[in-house]
């Protein structure tokens, strides 16, 4: 009997752990989309939900009975991580498919079941009635497209079920038949702003001149203290206790840690630098790496997890499925190698040599600015990672990034041998 007590401990441990890396990288899961996900969440959602709620802030609902569960993941804004096409190359969101994200779901919250059609003359009628928006046009192909990149990313998000037809094939004609199915509760579990949007009241001729703030007053969370009395700019602010204080040290540390690729002691603020270095904080934060199934490296520069089963990414690197990323990983030894790091032109440059290194690689890319914005891309890629930073026009590398030198090492040839050459990765952070 003890033997099987522990075994069952051991499986709700291992399975606690596993729920928290697949809600990390996949802060909604659906059981239609993902079953067997769904279900471990499922049955461990009340020490999901504690662990989530103790050890980053972070609220969890799983609603059983509609098949999803949503991990509410509040942090700053970040640009690195955007609203992606569900079609080949998965191009960020530009400004036009975030406006009409915005009406698309604005509109879905008051019809059951709609049809493409319908959808989209809504859309004209709501952007046509506010001054703020730019008219919608189904007569232009861009128009239609950007629409279907908006409703297939909220198909793949489950709050848009197409019962019949195909979201595609309302870009080549306004006239295409699709019927889908609306999860109105869904559809409003999606934004994780602690403050709605519609509580900021602003002009809309302020907005673009105050828009940071707006942004940054959406993420305030009043349990931390130090908020404003009202939503935007007036009122004093409110105490901070003790308590309070500490419990926002913990919750901004762990919330990167889990979070982001590596977390480098400099990006901390002297406050969190202390916490992480204090006995009670290096405590929580080892138990917690434990708790989530991760290993932990600690280097002088920083803190790093490693996954072993992979779970908790939403993105890979390496990963030669990514133009860019390939690029990025090809760029980093070079500008690892140039003293203070590397200008725009040497980029461009570097970019260049790759093209004409791989002639029939990188086709999106062989165009007059191609190995520009080859370059402008890999860096991106390399900044998001952790591996790489820009510092004024320059950008430079990250300890992280040694990871991933490549250096030359030649074994001896014997009187009975011949010398073998070989690589291997430079262990860094």
């Amino acid at each position: 009997m003890s033997t099987l007590a522990n075994q069952l401990v051991v499986a709700e441990r291992e399975e606690l752990a596993r729920g928290i890396r697949l809600l990390l990288a996949k802060p909604l899961i659906t059981e239609r989309a993902d079953g067997p996900s769904f279900d471990i969440v499922r049955r461990r959602k009340e020490p999901l939900a504690k662990w989530f709620d103790y050890a980053c802030g972070w609220s969890l609902v799983v609603e059983s009975r509609r098949g999803y569960a949503r991990l509410v993941k509040v942090r700053s804004a970040d640009v690195s991580r955007p609203a992606r096409r569900q079609r080949a190359g998965k191009a960020p969101f530009d400004r036009r498919r975030y406006v009409l994200l915005c009406v698309v779901a604005a509109e879905l919250l008051s019809v059951p079941v709609t049809t493409i059609g319908l959808l989209a003359d809504r859309v004209v009628q709501a952007t046509a009635a506010d001054s703020a928006l730019p008219s919608f046009d189904t007569v232009s192909k861009l128009e239609r497209t950007a629409f279907a990149d908006v409703v297939r990313l909220l198909e793949s998000y489950g709050a848009l079920l197409a019962v019949d037809g195909v979201t595609e094939s309302f870009v080549d004609s306004a006239d295409a038949k699709v019927l889908y199915r609306v999860d109105a509760t869904l559809l409003m579990r999606l934004p994780a702003a602690p403050i709605g949007a519609s509580r900021l009241s602003v002009p809309a001729e302020e907005v673009p001149v105050r828009f940071e703030r707006l942004l940054a007053g959406l993420a305030r969370e009043r349990r931390y203290g130090g908020v404003p009395a009202t939503d935007t700019d007036g009122g004093e602010p409110v105490a901070v206790s003790e308590t309070q204080r500490n419990l926002w040290l913990r919750h901004s540390v762990l919330r990167r840690l889990f979070d982001d690729p590596v977390l480098y002691r400099e990006d901390l603020t002297e406050d969190e630098l202390a916490y992480t270095s204090s006995p009670t904080g290096r405590q929580i934060l080892r138990r917690s790496v434990d708790q989530a199934g991760f290993l932990l490296e600690e280097r002088a520069e920083g803190f790093l997890l490693i996954d072993p089963d992979a779970l908790a990414t939403d993105a890979r690197f390496p990963d030669d499925a990514s133009t860019a990323r390939v690029a990025a990983l090809l760029l980093l030894e070079r500008i690892h190698d140039i003293p203070g790091g590397a200008t725009p032109e040497q980029l461009g440059s570097l970019g260049s040599e790759l093209l004409r290194r791989f002639p029939r690689w990188a086709k999106a890319y062989q165009s007059s600015d191609g190995a520009r914005r080859l370059a402008d891309d890999a860096v991106a890629v390399l900044c998001d990672f952790g591996l790489a930073r820009r510092l004024g026009e320059r950008t430079v590398v990250r300890p992280a990034a040694f990871r991933y030198r490549v250096v030359e090492a030649m074994t001896t040839a014997t009187d009975d041998s011949a010398g073998t050459e070989g690589s291997f990765t430079e262990g860094g952070l």
